[in-house]
C-alpha cells in the first residue's frame, strides 16, 4: 500500500507528499517574478517567511477506495505579495463587522438633530389662538369681532368662487339699503311722508346683520362642513330674501322702498323732481339687479346641493344631533324630567296616605 509500511499493525509512516517528482518539477519551474494575477490572497506566511498553502489536502492516514490526493498550489517563498486591490481600511472593517455603515449613522444623527431643532423651535414659537376676524373692527373699538371667516382657508377650493360671489351679493344688498335710505330721505323732503325715511332706516338696521347671520353664515357653514341642515336653512331664508327683494324692486307705495312704482311717481317737471326721480330709479334698478343675482346664485347653489350627498334625511339627523348637544336644551330636558319624576313621586306618596 503506497505511503504505508507493510506491517498494518505498526506505526504508520507517512511519506512526504512534496517528495513526489512531479511536484518538485513544478516548484523548480515556478518563475521568480510573478504578476498580480498569480497572487493568491488566501496564502498565509509561516514563521520562517515560508508560504503556507491553502487548498492542499494532506494525504489520508488510512488508505482506501476513493482516497485521493488533491493537488496543491504553491506560492514563492522569497518574495512579498503586493496588497490586494480590495483591501479595506480598519474603520471600514469595524463598520462592516458591526453592521452599521458610516452613512447610516450619519443619516440617523442628522435626522435626530433635525427633530431636536424642530422641537426646540416649536417650544420657542409663541402660540396664537385663532381669533375672530369678522366684522373687521379696530382693536380699540367697543365691539369685538363675532365670527372667524377665511374663505381661502376653511372652504374647499371648488366652492370658494361661488361663496365669494354670495358674499359680494350680501355686500351689494347692504349698499342698496344705504341708497334706499338716501332715496327715502329725498322723498320725505318732497312731501311723500316721513315713513319713506323711517322704514328704509329700519330695513338697513335689521336686514344687514340678519341677512348675514340667517343666509350667508349658513351657506358658509354648509360649504365648510358639508352640512345638509345648513343647506336647508340657507335655501329657506334665501328664498324669503329673494321674495322680499323682488317686492322692494317693485316699490309698492307705503312700503318704504324706492322701487319702480315709487320712482315713476317721483318724476315731475321740476329740477328737484327729476333729481329725486333719477335717484329712486337708480335704487329700483339696483333692487332688480339684486333680485336677479339672488335667483342666479340660488339656482347655482341648489345645483351643487343636488350633486352632493346631502339630503333631507341627513339634515334631520344633523338637526337632532345638534339639538341634543345644545347645553341649554340638555339643561331644560333634565329639568323637565326631574320635575316629572318629583310630581310622580309626590302623587304616589299622597295616594298611600
Amino acid at each position: 500500500m503506497s505511503g504505508f509500511d507493510e506491517n498494518p499493525f505498526g506505526e504508520p509512516t507517512i511519506n512526504d507528499p512534496f517528495s513526489d517528482p512531479a511536484i518538485q518539477r513544478a516548484v523548480n519551474s515556478t518563475p521568480a517574478s510573478r504578476s498580480l494575477e498569480d497572487y493568491n490572497p488566501f496564502a498565509e506566511q509561516g514563521p520562517q517567511g515560508t508560504t503556507q498553502v491553502r487548498g492542499a489536502v494532506n494525504p489520508p492516514i488510512y488508505g482506501g477506495v476513493g482516497a485521493t490526493q488533491q493537488p496543491a498550489t504553491l506560492q514563492p517563498t522569497n518574495q512579498e505579495a503586493p496588497p490586494p486591490a480590495y483591501a479595506r481600511t480598519p474603520q471600514q472593517t469595524v463598520n462592516a463587522a458591526l453592521g452599521s455603515p458610516m452613512s447610516s449613522s450619519a443619516d440617523q444623527r442628522s435626522e435626530a438633530e433635525w427633530k431636536a431643532r424642530s422641537d426646540e423651535e416649536m417650544r420657542n414659537t409663541p402660540y396664537y389662538p385663532r381669533r375672530n376676524n369678522w366684522p373687521p373692527l379696530a382693536d380699540n373699538c367697543c365691539f369685538q369681532p363675532c365670527y372667524y371667516q377665511d374663505i381661502d382657508v376653511e372652504i374647499n377650493i371648488d366652492f370658494q368662487k361661488i361663496l365669494r360671489q354670495l358674499y359680494y351679493l350680501w355686500m351689494f344688498h347692504c349698499v342698496i339699503l344705504l341708497f334706499n335710505i338716501l332715496g327715502g330721505f329725498l322723498l320725505a323732503i318732497r312731501g311723500y311722508g316721513i315713513s319713506y325715511f323711517g322704514l328704509p332706516l329700519l330695513y338697513a338696521v335689521l336686514f344687514t346683520p340678519f341677512s348675514f347671520m340667517c343666509w350667508f353664515r349658513p351657506a358658509y357653514r354648509a360649504f365648510k362642513n358639508d352640512s345638509s341642515f345648513n343647506f336647508m336653512v340657507f335655501f329657506f331664508v334665501f328664498f324669503f330674501q329673494l321674495i322680499v327683494t323682488g317686492i322692494q324692486a317693485i316699490g309698492i307705495p307705503g312700503t318704504g322702498t324706492c322701487g319702480i312704482i315709487t320712482a315713476i311717481g317721483a318724476f315731475d317737471s321740476s329740477v328737484k323732481g327729476i333729481l329725486v326721480g333719477l335717484v329712486t330709479l337708480f335704487v329700483a334698478i339696483c333692487f332688480l339687479l339684486a333680485t336677479c343675482g339672488d335667483l342666479l346664485l340660488l339656482t347655482k347653489i341648489h345645483r351643487i346641493y343636488r350633486t352632493s350627498d346631502a339630503s333631507v334625511t341627513k339634515a334631520q339627523q344633523e338637526f337632532a344631533t345638534t339639538f341634543l348637544r345644545n347645553e341649554h336644551v340638555q339643561n331644560a330636558a333634565s329639568n323637565v324630567a326631574a320635575s316629572t319624576v318629583r310630581t310622580q313621586m309626590t302623587d304616589i306618596s299622597q295616594s298611600r296616605y
